[in-house]
């Protein structure tokens, strides 16, 4: 059995609410909406119906989700473990923890799942709190396999909801 009681108290732990280096700002709004192909007007800061509609321009739906960056200035971690054969180029976006009974499995991408709220808006600031939502364990013709489901709350400066994501990572 590999989820014990020592594994589930990890359920629930969360961090502080961290905001974004920058706020949404027109051009990192501009260089996503190429690379995901969509040149909506209301992402750009051209007047259009689609502004009145959301209370000025806003950033795509995903946007929030890729605004936690490190800041200028600050250490480049993979340039910090270069040199450690055991590090796996995995960055972590906010400060929870790993959990350590499980640190000797190997970890694979799950799957992720969104819930959207509403947009962005260019000059907004967006804070992440993350927390473990789940721990369960399931069988699996390779054996026992954990599914960790990590939960990702993005809100506005005023604690407006933006977008929530699950991501699962498997460990065998």
């Amino acid at each position: 059995m590999l989820v014990t009681d020592e594994v589930l108290a990890y359920v629930g732990l969360s961090t502080e609410a961290e905001f974004a280096c920058d706020p949404v700002e027109a051009g990192a709004v501009r260089r996503f909406a190429q690379a995901i192909m969509d040149e909506s007007a209301a992402y750009g800061t051209e007047p259009c119906e689609a502004h009145r509609r959301y209370g000025g321009p806003v950033a795509p739906t995903l946007f929030a989700n890729h605004m936690m960056r490190r800041p200028l200035g600050t250490p480049d971690p993979v340039a910090l473990n270069a040199h450690d054969p055991d590090f796996d180029g995995i960055v972590p976006v906010a400060s929870l923890p790993g959990i350590a009974p499980l640190g000797h499995l190997a970890s694979l991408n799950g799957g992720s799942e969104f819930e959207f709220f509403r947009h962005a808006r260019h000059g907004e600031r967006v804070s992440l709190r993350l927390s473990y939502e789940s721990i369960t364990e399931k069988a699996s013709s390779k054996g026992p396999m954990v599914l960790v489901v990590r939960l990702y709350e993005f809100r506005s400066a005023g604690g407006e909801l933006l977008l929530r994501s699950r991501m699962t990572t498997l460990r065998r």
